[in-house]
């Protein structure tokens, strides 16, 4: 749920076009297409098919780092650096490469990095430049982690995150293409971080666009910001309201949890997501609406194809 990101955000906006895919077709290889799923033949066979080992909307993954024994890796596309903990830094040989700052959903942490890490995700090797390694993350032993998948790895491999088969694949992004029938969502960048154009609608039923960040990383359906909750008169007018706390890089941040009536993505449209309503600041970047998290985008398989700006839903 964190974000490595500096600098400031375009206007809110709204937009509900979307791309749709165009299959073609030559009739001299009617007989591959007999033989073959059109899909298997469109995007080419997976460079990996990795179990997720998580329920709820978490979406864990084994890899082994430097041969080390197999460890588990949160995927979190709200990172913009890949994670170890600092307690497997010594054992698994890496070298110290500098420091950074990593800005979360309550403050900033700075961040050692190291270099040397050489992941095998289902028989595919993955060498990040650097991995970061927050002492924060040393002391919370309730998680269940040993390290984070961010914006390096999204950007690495075609992911596509199936919650029904509980299946991670990994595609090569020089020869994918697809052509499902998803929702081809446009996405584009603050930083590492990927932006989408969503509407939700107000208790009242009124509809109200923003761009969110997608933080596959958080547990809710949805978070929002005070300010863009306030603006657009979103306060959660349920009697079931609970007010809990979010945490992450910087510390915790005060919510109230609720619904909304809707969420719409493109034209896939979620009803009643659970809320995270922030009563101050901000999950994400300033003048975001907040962020989309798994526990709205497991209804849905989904493919993040960085290399074309682009996230995939079906």
């Amino acid at each position: 749920m964190s974000n490595l990101i500096i600098g400031l955000p375009k206007p809110i906006l709204c937009s509900l076009k979307h791309s749709q895919p165009v299959i073609s077709r030559h009739f001299g290889f009617c007989f591959l297409l007999a033989l073959i799923p059109a899909r298997l033949l469109a995007e080419g066979n997976p460079l990996a098919t990795i179990p997720i080992n998580s329920g709820h909307s978490r979406v864990m993954i084994e890899a082994q780092v430097n041969e080390s024994k197999p460890l588990s890796f949160l995927l979190d596309t709200g990172y913009g650096i890949d994670t170890i903990n600092p307690d497997l830094i010594e054992s698994l040989g890496l070298r110290r490469a500098g420091r950074l700052t990593i800005v979360g959903i309550a403050g900033e942490e700075k961040a050692a990095t190291y270099a040397g890490a050489v992941f095998n995700l289902g028989g595919v090797s993955y060498a990040p430049r650097r991995v970061a390694s927050l002492a924060s993350e040393g002391e919370r032993r309730w998680r269940r982690r040993d390290g984070i998948l961010g914006a390096d790895f999204f950007r690495h491999f075609v992911v596509e995150i199936d919650s029904v088969k509980k299946t991670v694949r990994l595609f090569s992004p020089t020869n994918f293409t697809y052509t499902g029938q998803g929702q081809i969502i446009p996405v584009h960048f603050i930083q590492d971080t990927p932006i989408i154009d969503a509407t939700v609608l107000s208790p009242k039923l009124t509809i109200v666009c923003g761009r969110f960040e997608v933080d596959t990383g958080c547990d809710d359906a949805i978070c929002l910001s005070h300010d863009f909750v306030a603006t657009n008169n979103l306060a959660s007018v349920s009697s079931d309201e609970t007010v809990g706390m979010k945490h992450g890089v910087g510390g915790g941040a005060s919510v109230r949890h609720g619904q909304l009536p809707q969420l719409q993505i493109g034209q896939l449209k979620l009803d009643q997501p659970s809320v995270s309503f922030f009563n101050e600041g901000s999950p994400a970047a300033n003048g975001l609406a907040g962020h989309i998290g798994m526990a709205a985008l497991k209804n849905w398989k989904i493919i993040f194809d960085y290399s074309r700006n682009r996230m995939i839903l079906e």
